[in-house]
This record gives C-alpha cells, sequence and structure tokens, in this order.
C-alpha cells in the first residue's frame, strides 16, 4: 500500500513512521521535507497552494492532516478548507483514485453539550470559527467524493497530549492550574493512538462511515485531570476558582464507533498517558 500523508506535523509522522513500520511506502508532504525521517519520502508542499507536487500513481490511502498557522478564520479557511480543495484537486489533476482519504477534524464541530454525550449522529453546533471551518471542510470532502469509489472519512479527534505537548502538566509544575469551580468534561487522545487510529481506519477494508470520533475511553472532569497531574507529580492540589471559558466546550464524547471497528487504545484513558509522558517516553517530532 502507497500512502501519501499531505501534512507531516507530529502527528502524520508519528502515524507516518506506523505505516513504514507495516511495510508501507509512504510519502509526506510538508513546507520542511528535510524534518521528515528516512522512512518517509518527503516532498515540497504548501497546502495551501494549488501547485502541490505529483501524486504517486498507486496510492490507496490519503491522510490530511494539517494545522493552522495562527488562531484565526483566515488561516484555519487555508488550512483545513483550502487544503482539502487543494488536495483532492491533485488527485483530479492526476487522476489517482485512492481507497480511503481520512480528514483530521476536531470535537470542537460539537461546540458545548453542557456535559452531556454527543457521538458521531449527534448533530454538530459549533460554537466558535474553529468549529465551522472544520465541518466546512468534512462537508467539502463528502461533496466532492460523492459517487466516487473513494471513501472519505473525517476523524474527529479529541485534545492531543502526549510527547512535548505537556500544557496541563506545564500549568500544574508553574502552579497556574486552576480547578473549575463547575464540573467540566474534556476529551482528549494521546498523540500515539490518535496516530494509531489513523493508521487502523486506512487499512480497513470498509470505512466505519463519514465520521469517527477519536477519543479515549473516559471523559474527564477537567479537576479530576489536575489533581491527578499534581499527585503525580508530589505538588499541592490545584486551587479551584474561575477558570475561564471551557476549551471546545463542556461535553463526553462516545468512541463506541471506533473501538467497533476493532481498534484498542494503548493509552485508553488520561492516566495511563500522562503517567507515560511524564515518564519521558517518546518524542514530539518537529
Amino acid at each position: 500500500m502507497t500512502v501519501l500523508l499531505a501534512g507531516c506535523g507530529d502527528l502524520g509522522t508519528e502515524a507516518g513512521l506506523r505505516f513504514a513500520a507495516l511495510g508501507h511506502r509512504v510519502v509526506g508532504w510538508r513546507r520542511s521535507p528535510t524534518k521528515l525521517p528516512a522512512a518517509i519520502e518527503g516532498a515540497a508542499a504548501d497546502l495551501g497552494s494549488t501547485d502541490l507536487p505529483p501524486v504517486p500513481a498507486d496510492t490507496t490511502a490519503v491522510v490530511i492532516a494539517v494545522a493552522a498557522d495562527s488562531p484565526t478564520e483566515e488561516a484555519y479557511r487555508s488550512a483545513y478548507v483550502r487544503g482539502v480543495a487543494n488536495v483532492l484537486d491533485a488527485l483530479d489533476r492526476d487522476k489517482v483514485t485512492p481507497e480511503r482519504v481520512i480528514f483530521v477534524s476536531s470535537t470542537a464541530v460539537y461546540g458545548d453539550a453542557g456535559g452531556g454525550w454527543v457521538d458521531e449522529n449527534t448533530p454538530p453546533e459549533p460554537g466558535g470559527f474553529s468549529g465551522r471551518v472544520l465541518l466546512e471542510a468534512e462537508g467539502l470532502l463528502q461533496a466532492r467524493l460523492s459517487g466516487s469509489r473513494t471513501a472519505g472519512v473525517s476523524l474527529r479527534l479529541g485534545g492531543i497530549y502526549g510527547p512535548g505537548r505537556t500544557r496541563l502538566i506545564d500549568q500544574v509544575k508553574a502552579g497556574s492550574a486552576v480547578v473549575p469551580e463547575d464540573v467540566r468534561y474534556t476529551n482528549r487522545i494521546h498523540r500515539d493512538d490518535a496516530a494509531a487510529a489513523i493508521v487502523h481506519l486506512a487499512g480497513k477494508a470498509a470505512a466505519p462511515g463519514p465520521v469517527c470520533i477519536g477519543v479515549d475511553n473516559e471523559p474527564a472532569d477537567l479537576g479530576s485531570v489536575l489533581r491527578f497531574l499534581a499527585a503525580q507529580l508530589g505538588l499541592p492540589s490545584p486551587r479551584v476558582g474561575d477558570a475561564g471559558p471551557a476549551r471546545g466546550g463542556n461535553k463526553r464524547c462516545r468512541n463506541e464507533l471506533l473501538r467497533s471497528t476493532g481498534f484498542t487504545f494503548a493509552f485508553p484513558t488520561f492516566r495511563e498517558g500522562y503517567r507515560d509522558v511524564m515518564a519521558g517516553n517518546g518524542v514530539r517530532h518537529p
């Protein structure tokens, strides 16, 4: 199998290494391809540009894993909407029809659910421009692939943590972490599990559907996570107070669809995952 990674940051690179370890040819598009490990064939590409490199003729899976350059609506639109459109245009240009295109999206498309449960059948109600733009990119993917033999899957990931992604740990260490006064659910996934889910879904004989939620097994109250980290670090429990607006909205995301495909988590909850991070395991790819 030849896999095209349209976007090779930390997550895309980790997925690429896993594809390569399975014996697949992996081609990675990114602005600075010299930073990619030898197992990934790098090609210079800006997904916001219409001038993209040739697509390998035998490509069977495409993974679109991009990140916005800045937290602005225009940057999000350039990365996600134009990025998806340009990758699909390149497939059309080179007359390549992969079996699957996986777009890495986010649970931000759901907005706030007041702490309630959401799944793939929950109507998205994004609360900010990031969720709205991602939802637009998801719709574009499905519209462009409608009627073709290529299945498009939007993998809606929760908050990614892992090697080098230590925002909450750093806050606890600095004494700046604040436990919200109310119960505020968060949804997360370890970087390695997110990469493994991409590889898993790309190799399935049948796509699970147009969207799939990628979060671990336990949506967790933010206060519980912060207190756990403090205990693991041997530090006092963070103070309770005004923690500001909820990042991504207060909701609990179900992962039953992903698990029904046979996927298993290396880090089923934040406890296993953060213990691994604090043990210094893994690296963040440049």
